[in-house]
Parts: C-alpha cells; structure tokens; sequence
C-alpha cells in the first residue's frame, strides 16, 4: 500500500503548485498590461479623458431634461472643472490641460466653457489632455452638442 501512495504523488500536481503558476501567469499579465497601455500615467489620462467626456454629456441631457441651457466649465490653470448641479472635479497636476472654444461661453478669463442649449446643440469646443506626447481629445460638436472622444497627437 505505501508504494501505491508514493506512485500517486508523483502523477499529481499540488494545490500550492497550481497556485504558483497562477499567481506567475497573473503577474506576467499586469506587467504586459502596464507596458502596452502606459502604465499608471497613460491609465490616469484615459481615466481623466473619459470622466470630462462624461461630465460634458451630463451637462448636455441637463440641458435636454430641464429645457434650459446648461455650462461645463474648465479651468486649466487650476486643472478643476464645474458641471451642472454642484458637480465638480479635478484632473491630476501632471496631466497638461488646453481649451479651444468660443470665446463668448467663457465665464471668466483663463477659463473655458461650453454651454449646451435646450435643443442639445452646444457652442462647441476641444477638451486636450496630455502627458507627454500622449494626448486624449474631447470634442464637442456645435450643431449636435455629440461628445466624441478619441486618441490624438499632442497639440502645441
């Protein structure tokens, strides 16, 4: 009988073994992962690119909902942005910040905006964030107020 035991440990595979390779595929995974997406600032980007997406098609179905029209707000200077209702947030200091729009929805100098009419149109406009020579661009169509967001060249 103990010869029967041995021959069955040799032919199996440990718990603790199967864990080790896991934990290695796991690892190899996240550090492939990290060089092809560019890493921690390249996902802090998209993450702050997609978020003043967001905020900006908030603002447009404020402006649908409520029948009246509606300001986004961004400070570059301040890497802060304002929505409708007290929604506010920040963009991560190292990330560069540059507004293209029309100069008449801007609140104050510095600043840009872009306001969303009853309709859905908006006054239109360009969102760039970058770091380095990565950039995300969020643009704001005039006619439709569509947010389109879409990877880009650095804008100097």
């Amino acid at each position: 009988m103990p010869a029967r035991t041995a021959r069955r440990r040799i032919r199996g595979v440990s718990l603790v073994e199967m864990l080790m390779v896991v934990a290695l595929f796991a690892v190899a995974s996240l550090l492939a992962a990290a060089a092809m997406g560019g890493g921690y600032r390249g996902m802090q980007l998209r993450s702050s690119a997609k978020e003043v997406a967001s905020q900006l098609r908030y603002t447009r179905a404020q402006a649908l909902a409520t029948g009246q029209p509606q300001r986004f707000v961004i400070d570059p200077q301040a890497h802060r942005w304002e929505a409708p209702n007290g929604k506010s947030g920040t963009i991560p200091s190292a990330i560069g910040i540059h507004f293209t729009g029309a100069r008449e929805a801007q609140p104050s100098e510095g600043q840009g905006a872009v306001l969303f009419f009853a309709d859905g149109a908006a006054t239109g406009g360009r969102v760039q964030l970058s770091i380095e020579r990565a950039a995300w661009n969020i643009d704001v169509a005039w006619l439709t107020g569509e947010v389109r967001l879409r990877r880009a060249e650095v804008e100097r």
